[in-house]
């Protein structure tokens, strides 16, 4: 068998960002430097720029480095890709190679060409390395839908092939669209909310809300374990945590009643618009989704918006659970969000949801509560913390 493992390496392919006219070049090196943070433990990294396609070699393996790309936000396709000389001859090696043991009946090859002075045309380029392929490794050839496909790409001075055409994260680089302050709850929801923001360029920070001192700590773990899943995606990521329990009996002690959850969220949409604010973000994330609970029906909704700001994103709005919870599988997040914690937001609260908030109670208990006084107090006084990097998401466990 021919050994490659010298010419291996991974093309990363742009999707949105190939609509960028003359600002690519920003969305692009904004890639490269979430690409080299991602990837800053593998050691070093040799990154080449061909038109729409990034070039990357490293001294780690071809299969962890195609792992970690699959991770990054504005990327379409991932394509772990051997390299050789602008010879047929040695292309048809290189996609014997990368085919031989990998189960099915059927191939096809796919070629094309980024240096159009290449003397053969893709047609003829795919046909010379499929009979190559047919002859050597005794396989039908079936244009159609073949069981294997090689991609064979001319570029200015190789070759690469390609046996795996991986879908990537997609989205825009984190980074290019500005910052956002993610109110994360430690639940299901919000963690995947995060991720689908970072897709669309946002660089986000997290602030969680802690029931302490009526609560325990478990939350505050799950909210740092989370944050360390997540910032895989971007790197030093920062959590907030605000303790909250005093602010919500001293609502409960104005008279929330009823509105409680409600008189809660608005308070929590407040203080986080003075970090946001504070920490020069442009917007806040939520992961409501509507109709889900009591506090998230279309009204209620609404009225919590009102104490924003800052624009508020709801990137799960339309989603049911079934999806959040499949993306969360996905993520990694699943196994954190659904351990035990105390749900501040049961703090105080009454059984009977309201499900049609009125602004004017709402801002009638905030006044009794001197509520602007109160976030002023719970933004200054919010705790920060970096959760690392956590690259290997198999390997976490909050603490």
């Amino acid at each position: 068998m021919e050994d490659l493992r010298g010419n291996r390496c991974v093309l990363l392919k742009f999707g949105e960002l190939a609509l960028k006219g003359r600002n690519r070049p920003l969305f692009v090196a904004a890639l490269e430097r979430n690409l080299r943070r991602l990837t800053a433990d593998l050691g070093p990294l040799d990154v080449r720029h061909r038109g729409g396609v990034l070039l990357i070699t490293s001294t780690a393996s071809q299969q962890e480095l195609a792992e970690r790309c699959l991770a990054l936000p504005g990327v379409s396709v991932v394509q772990p890709a051997v390299r050789c000389e602008r010879d047929p001859a040695a292309a048809a090696d290189a996609a014997v190679a990368v085919l031989r043991g990998r189960p099915g009946r059927t191939f096809a090859v796919r070629a094309r060409r980024r240096d159009k002075t290449y003397p053969l045309r893709s047609i003829e380029l795919a046909r010379v390395i499929g009979d190559a392929v047919r002859v050597r490794l005794g396989l039908e050839v079936d244009l159609s839908r073949p069981d294997l496909t090689v991609h064979v790409e001319v570029d200015h001075g190789e070759l690469l092939v390609s046996g795996d055409r991986l879908r990537g994260a997609g989205g825009l680089p984190v980074g290019t669209s500005g910052r956002a302050m993610v109110l994360l709850s430690g639940g299901l929801d919000s963690p995947v909310a995060a991720y689908r923001m970072m897709k669309r360029g946002l660089r986000c920070d997290f602030v969680h809300f802690s029931g302490r001192p009526f609560t325990g700590p478990e939350s505050i773990y799950k909210a740092y374990a989370l944050v360390g899943r997540l910032d895989r995606f971007q790197g030093d990521s920062r959590l907030f945590v605000v303790t909250f329990g005093p602010a919500q009996r001293r609502l409960a002690t104005a008279g929330a009643g009823r509105l409680q959850v409600l008189s809660q969220r608005r308070l929590m949409v407040k203080v986080a618009s003075a970090l946001a604010r504070r920490e020069e973000a442009d917007a806040l994330v939520t992961g409501d989704s509507l109709g889900q609970v009591a506090s998230q029906t279309l009204p209620n909704l609404a009225v919590v918006e009102e104490a924003a700001e800052l624009p508020l994103l709801r990137p799960l709005v339309d989603r049911d659970k079934s999806e959040i919870v499949d993306i969360a599988h996905r993520l990694g997040t699943y196994e954190i969000s659904i351990l035990p914690d105390e749900d501040c937001c049961q703090l105080f609260s009454s059984q009977l949801a309201v499900t049609r908030g009125h602004p004017d109670d709402l801002r009638r208990i905030e006044r009794a509560a001197d509520a602007e006084e109160l976030v002023e107090e719970l933004a200054a006084s919010a705790e920060l913390f970096r959760p690392r990097l956590e690259t290997h998401p198999e390997s976490l466990a909050p603490a």
